[in-house]
């Protein structure tokens, strides 16, 4: 297996993937914007971004896709609940959820606060935005209090994605003491040496 990756992208996520599952792999360090938009990476990945997962004839361009798809060629490494159980409905919801209800307003208010020439940046979808993120962190918030992880006792793919995208609210420091359950629950997946081998850089 070969994973195209950059630091602080959401190549982040399939790396503490592959990190977690032990199984021997390949990193391809790429330089966004320049690297990823040659012709030879165009064609494995035409959005020209990362993440890219490439495991024989097979190549894979989004990150959710790329955690699910490791979840199960590893069944034995319990990163999803069996097909079937209830676990596994909520287990897509909050894989989901990472994407569809926590992600954009922290990508919002990184492109008008950071990103953005300061011209171009528009203060009111900061200030939505942020009262989004507030209402999706505590839905969080609930959901992890009293337990290890997000399903319960065992790591999965969902804490992946729901933790990863926390990482970035933190680093934007957009996490409060508020949140007492969610930062424990956070302090807790940064303490896992899988964790750790995918941000050391």
């Amino acid at each position: 297996m070969k994973l195209y990756y950059s630091p602080q992208s959401r190549a982040v996520r399939p790396r503490w993937m592959l990190e977690e599952i032990g199984a021997p792999y390949e990193l391809a360090r790429v330089q966004l914007g320049t690297d990823t938009k040659t012709p030879a990476y165009l064609k494995i990945n035409p959005n020209g971004t990362v993440p890219t997962l490439v495991d024989g004839d097979l190549t894979l361009f989004e990150s959710a896709a790329i955690c699910q798809y490791l979840a199960d060629r590893f069944p034995d490494k319990r990163l999803a609940p069996p097909l079937g159980t209830p676990a596994r409905g909520l287990y897509y919801q909050w894989i989901h959820y990472a994407m569809s209800g926590l992600e954009p307003p922290l990508v919002t208010i990184f492109l008008h606060t950071i990103n953005k020439p300061e011209a171009e940046r528009i203060p009111v979808l900061v200030t939505e935005a942020r009262a989004q993120l507030q209402t999706v962190l505590g839905v969080v918030e609930q959901a992890v209090l009293g337990r290890t992880f997000i399903l319960g006792d065992q790591l999965t793919t969902a804490d992946v994605m729901v933790g990863s995208t926390l990482v970035w609210a933190q680093m934007m420091s957009l996490l409060s003491d508020e949140r007492p359950a969610t930062s424990a629950y956070l302090a807790r997946l940064a303490s896992r040496p899988a964790f750790q081998r995918a941000m050391s850089d």
